[in-house]
């Protein structure tokens, strides 16, 4: 039911400006035609169903249901205030096509990103993440978790007391590309008659084998039965994993010595490749052993999925104050 209140609203004639000013009605949003109470109400809304759909049972327009919202998420962001965190996670989310990325920063510990910005990846937008937090918090910091973009690297280790973690989900990926330039390579090598065996098991290949079920283990030894040099290579793949579950810097680089004796002999180019990528950015890989090192690797990419799923929910805006507010927010419990 649609209510009009009717209230009196006070005037001021100011002798200072010679102007005249009304008073401020605190339980008013932003937008006057809509009190605050009403635009708390349809943020709640808004975190459970699409702003369109919103926009139909209060039937108002969507541009007014994004502006009440934001209103409401505003507040939560206000409510959590500038953290202080000890340990952060990096990383780029691209919001629109033509590779134009945006920087987002987590707080580790406290699970929910903390800043969402920058014009880019570069120096200069990470920078200004530790120009918006002040150097009394950033001196703070212990541990920063992120890729091995170069440019990232760079502003870390001009903070010693910053020690970078390079995140393992990232590691893996790399790891996965070089598997599967393995199996493009030996599908070019071998005959018509052979390529059979390799043909359509990309993703099975790139599969860890508990995910797997009974026909794609299956498919696996098929394959692994008719090509030795995958089967080397996916065991190699398997096992890197553990490395990450070693609690001593000592024992990790002997894990991954033996790992990386098991290449020789193989001809597998890809994985000497990705051998030599680790060993350069050892010190960054070796920090998670650690016991004082012990984070949430998982956090970073898990809040990167969100972030895909917020915008596939706001196709079509092209606010990003709104997007901003968004994924700061999403993380923020009510209560």
């Amino acid at each position: 039911m649609r209510i009009y209140l009717e209230v009196g609203v006070r005037r001021v004639d100011c002798p200072i400006c010679g102007k005249v000013k009304r008073e401020t009605l605190e339980w008013l949003a932003n937008n006057p035609h809509f009190t605050k109470r009403f635009a708390l109400q349809v943020g709640k809304m808004c975190r459970e169903q699409t702003v369109s759909r919103v926009a139909t049972l209060l039937r108002l327009h969507w541009e007014t249901v994004k502006d009440l919202e934001k209103q409401y998420l505003q507040k939560l962001v206000d409510r959590a205030g500038t953290p202080a965190p000890r340990a952060i996670g990096i990383d780029e989310v691209s919001i629109r096509k033509g590779h134009v990325y945006r920087i987002v920063i987590s707080d580790l510990d406290r699970k929910r990103p903390i800043w969402f910005g920058g014009e880019g990846r570069r120096e200069e937008d990470l920078e200004m993440f530790f120009d918006w937090l002040g150097p009394r918090k950033t001196a703070k910091i212990r541990l920063a978790v992120m890729d091995m973009w170069k440019p990232f690297t760079n502003v870390i280790r001009l903070r010693p007391h910053i020690r970078i973690i390079y995140d393992e989900f990232h590691i893996l990926r790399h790891l996965n590309d070089a598997l599967d330039q393995v199996r493009r390579q030996e599908y070019f090598r071998l005959s018509q008659k052979d390529r059979r065996f390799i043909k359509g098991q990309r993703y099975t290949l790139l599969s860890k084998w508990n995910h797997l079920g009974r026909e794609g283990r299956k498919s696996l030894r098929t394959l692994f039965d008719a090509n030795k040099r995958l089967f080397k290579a996916y065991l190699l793949k398997e096992s890197f994993g553990s490395l990450w579950k070693y609690r001593h810097p000592t024992w990790a680089r002997k894990f991954f010595d033996n790992w990386k004796a098991q290449l020789r002999w193989q001809r597998l180019r890809p994985l000497e490749k990705f051998a030599a990528m680790i060993e350069r950015h050892w010190d960054g890989i070796i920090s998670y052993s650690e016991v004082d090192n012990k984070v949430s690797l998982g956090f970073v990419e898990g809040a990167n999925n969100k972030i895909r799923v917020i915008q596939r929910r706001a196709y079509g805006i092209r606010d990003e104050e709104y997007l901003h507010l968004k994924i700061l927010a999403s993380f923020i419990p009510e209560h």
